[in-house]
């Protein structure tokens, strides 16, 4: 194997590694998310449990984080919370940061 061949291996391993690590993050994020956003829907219980799943789920519907926000923003109008879509990204970065905080550590 030539040194080309090593290099352009060892880029596409951390590639990998990196859309892994993003996964993770991500996921956490919306477990986060979903358990946050259930006690101001003031879910409790196994009823938490499921809306932090199908928060988790949401975010596989299409790319980016769009359909999350919309689907917890949703239910958020649904039961009166008062929430912008402003301040809801704004909690989704900060998640994001202890997700990643999170994932590192295991």
């Amino acid at each position: 194997m030539t040194s080309f061949d090593d290099r352009e291996k060892a880029f596409e391993n951390k590639y990998k590694h990196d859309q892994e690590l993003q996964f993770k993050v991500e996921v956490r994020r919306n477990k986060l998310l979903g358990i946050w956003a259930a006690e101001l829907l003031d879910l409790t219980g196994a009823d938490a449990e499921a809306y932090t799943k199908e928060v988790i789920s949401s975010d596989f519907e299409e790319p980016g984080d769009d359909d999350v926000l919309r689907k917890v923003l949703a239910d958020m109008e649904t039961k009166s919370v008062d929430m912008s879509a402003h301040r809801l990204r704004k909690k989704m970065d900060e998640l994001t940061v202890l997700a990643k905080q999170q994932v590192m550590k295991e």
